[in-house]
């Protein structure tokens, strides 16, 4: 491989390491973001799973391995460092197969995760209000922006303590469809019925959710996609940077 060649390989390994070191940064921000948020349906999902929890946790831990990783494959690329390339080959093959039989996992357990979700957010509906304000106010900034009531339905609220027990026709403020009047409702709490059927909103949230993501899943199956040829191309730019390294230390090498 010529001179001109090998600067080429070398800077284009710098920059898909450059570019895999913001996508480790992004895994990891959307891993903080897991575990701080509070406005959200993660929010409901992870105060009340241990497993939602433990996904942050790993997801800071591969953007930051990812983080270091590109940095390491930065400077292999460089200063051509042919332990730090075989190295940033090593890691990067083990990703590509972590987030294969990640993904193959998700596909083949997609049942229980559904199952899951329903359980957890069925507790917080019957339990509403309760002690835990933040996921509470989670999953009525949920109902309100979504627009949908319930997880299946409206119907689930039917369960909820509160309005089992009251007297009063009562239904979830933040289900309120806002083309009913009264249009200056409150965000959370309960509503007083003023009219024969309950003025709210009758998809569920998961149909909303299921929606998002049939609408988005293009462009959430060409990041996947993407990340992974940026992988791909990564090791093979490492592979060939190493064996062009190795054969010009062997040219220098003296001949007796």
């Amino acid at each position: 491989m010529g001179k001109g060649c090998i600067a080429a390989t070398k800077y284009f390994l710098f920059l898909f390491n450059l570019i895999f070191f913001i996508f480790g940064a992004t895994i990891m921000g959307f891993g903080l973001w897991i575990l701080l948020d509070n406005q959200s349906l993660i929010a409901v999902l992870q105060d009340s799973s241990m497993v939602l929890k433990v996904v942050s946790y790993i997801l800071i831990s591969v953007g930051s391995f990812s983080m270091l990783l590109g940095f390491l494959g930065c400077l292999g690329a460089i200063y051509e460092i042919r332990c730090l390339l075989g190295v940033y080959f090593t890691c990067l093959l083990l990703i590509l197969l972590a987030q294969v039989a990640a993904a193959i996992l998700i596909f083949f357990q997609r049942d229980w995760l559904r199952k899951e979700a329903n359980e957890i957010v069925s507790q917080v509906v019957v339990n509403y209000p309760g002690q835990n304000k933040t996921t509470e106010q989670a999953w009525d900034y949920l109902q309100r922006t979504m627009q949908c009531c319930g997880w299946n339905g409206r119907e689930d609220w039917d369960a909820n303590h509160m309005i089992k027990n009251n007297s009063l026709d009562l239904y979830p403020c933040s289900c309120h469809n806002a083309s009913f009047p009264p249009h200056n409702m409150a965000d959370s709490g309960f509503c007083q019925v003023t009219s024969n059927d309950w003025p709210v909103y009758d998809m569920g949230c998961l149909g909303k959710v299921e929606s998002w993501l049939f609408t988005n899943y293009g462009i959430i199956l060409g990041i996947c996609l993407g990340v992974a040829v940026i992988e791909i191309l990564g090791m093979i730019l490492s592979m060939g940077l190493c064996k062009s390294v190795h054969q010009e230390d062997y040219t220098k090498v003296p001949k007796y």
